[in-house]
């Protein structure tokens, strides 16, 4: 498992670019993002080169910013690899909060989805022994050296 920054943002021209633009001015690398709106405000979820320090960031500029345990699949870039891994899900009876994916530049990913589940913290073992192939840190890492 590995740290998610999740921001609310409201919902107005330029706003994404403000964020973003504390990201670059720190050197942050931006690896993955999820967007979902309303109206009135955005949740942005992203994967960083460094949580930590992107999240004192944004809160120093006022953003509600807060860091979320997920996890990442490794699977491959072929029709089924998705569905192999949703199937074992279900089977464990693993029920998913929400999903994003990426396509990986990293020879050793071909493409990483990452999913945040209900009760997350007991079921990482059987995903495991179930040969569902779990990122942790060394994906982040990874991601940075490519």
């Amino acid at each position: 498992m590995f740290k998610q920054i999740t921001v609310f943002i409201e919902n107005r021209l330029g706003r994404l670019a403000e964020v973003t633009g504390y990201l670059a001015n720190e050197n942050i690398n931006l690896h993955a993002l999820s967007i979902a709106d309303t109206t009135e405000f955005g949740i942005l979820r992203m994967i960083v080169s460094n949580p930590d320090k992107a999240s004192r960031i944004l809160k120093e500029n006022n953003l509600m910013a807060q860091t979320t345990e997920v996890i990442a699949v490794a699977v491959g870039h072929n029709p089924g690899s998705l569905h192999k891994v949703l199937h074992k899900l279900e089977a464990l009876k693993v029920s998913i909060e929400y999903m994003y994916a990426f396509i990986s530049r990293h020879k050793d990913y071909d493409a990483i989805v990452i999913l945040r589940l209900a009760n997350q913290d007991m079921v990482v073992d059987k995903l495991k022994n179930s040969g569902i192939p779990i990122l942790g840190q060394e994906l982040l890492d990874k991601l940075n050296e490519a």
